[in-house]
């Protein structure tokens, strides 16, 4: 008899509620053994702007959007890709930057009709939204980085600045296989990590979401901190908003100031109180009430205080 698996049942539940708000799942085959899986609104009004939601390390885009995608509906065409090696979205080639998936995101879109847009990415999300918007510049309109530390460098790792001392710790946390190593990625990712969650869930979540592709995950990370330098890192143009976690323990606050000072009058950092790196599970209201300011109301100034320089917000 099969065992009952409640991440499976969530899961499935998920799907509902994508559903439900107007999404509809769709595959597609880029060609080279690539295939890329994406929701997609059931009808898409022109009148209404694109958007696009692309998903940190973790079990797929669904875990991490649901709380978005209903509210934001409303006001854009919503489309949520699983990256590569993620959810339905896998490839035979060798790539593993963030530059390729970058590409295979645009190529989706290309094929869906869709020529401008605008981006949020969140953590890993956020590297390849910041490679959407420097490869394809004319595309992007506005972008939005969450706790994504795209101004890493490869020394950042032997000075200390992370709470890792190697990519392979880092590897064996983000990729957790154990419920000891799922537990160490929750004290982390959270402010107010969530206690007490049985071992059996968190073994039927690993077996789930966390088993499939874990090679080629483990080489996305690997590809993401191999020779960064922020000298080499592209400046972008767009319009960008800047959110992070005041306690984000994954990719410091001091990533968020460095990527402000990197980009200058282009970006504006929002520091959210008492969040870590998961700010979208931790503050997913205070996070759509950003989203809204910076991408719907374009005549409107932000609010004194609630960006530049890590002012803080609830």
């Amino acid at each position: 008899m099969a065992k009952l698996s409640l991440t499976a049942m969530l899961n499935r539940c998920f799907r509902y509620s994508f559903s439900k708000a107007g999404l509809r799942s769709s595959s597609m085959d880029l060609g080279d053994c690539t295939v890329m899986h994406v929701w997609v609104p059931k009808v898409h009004i022109k009148s209404k702007p694109t958007l696009i939601l692309i998903h940190g390390i973790g079990a797929n885009a669904m875990w991490q959007w649901k709380d978005f995608v209903s509210p934001l509906m409303s006001r854009f065409n919503v489309y949520v890709p699983d990256l590569l090696f993620f959810g339905h979205s896998y490839t035979s080639r060798p790539e593993r930057s963030e530059q390729f998936q970058a590409q295979c995101v645009m190529r989706v879109m290309e094929a869906h009709g869709v020529t401008v847009m605008n981006v949020v990415g969140i953590s890993y999300g956020g590297f390849v939204g910041y490679s959407l918007a420097a490869q394809f510049k004319e595309r992007v309109e506005k972008l939005v980085l969450c706790c994504a530390g795209v101004c890493l460098e490869d020394k950042d790792l032997e000075e200390g600045m992370l709470q890792v001392k190697s990519v392979d710790e880092a590897v064996s946390i983000l990729l957790p296989q154990t419920p000891q190593k799922m537990r160490e990625l929750m004290k982390i990712s959270f402010y107010k990590p969530r206690k007490g969650v049985p071992t059996c869930f968190l073994n039927d979540f690993i077996r789930e979401m966390c088993s499939e592709h874990l090679q080629e995950r483990k080489e996305l990370i690997q590809a993401l901190h191999k020779d960064r330098k922020l000298s080499n890192l592209p400046k972008i143009t767009q319009p960008t908003l800047l959110i992070w976690g005041e306690h984000d323990q994954i990719f410091p606050l001091e990533l968020g100031h460095r990527l402000e000072r990197h980009l200058g009058d282009n970006a504006k950092l929002v520091m959210i109180k008492n969040a870590g790196h998961a700010i979208n599970v931790e503050k997913p209201k205070v996070l759509h009430k950003h989203f809204k300011y910076f991408l719907i109301d374009t005549f409107r100034p932000m609010e004194p205080g609630n960006h530049s320089n890590g002012c803080k917000t609830d």
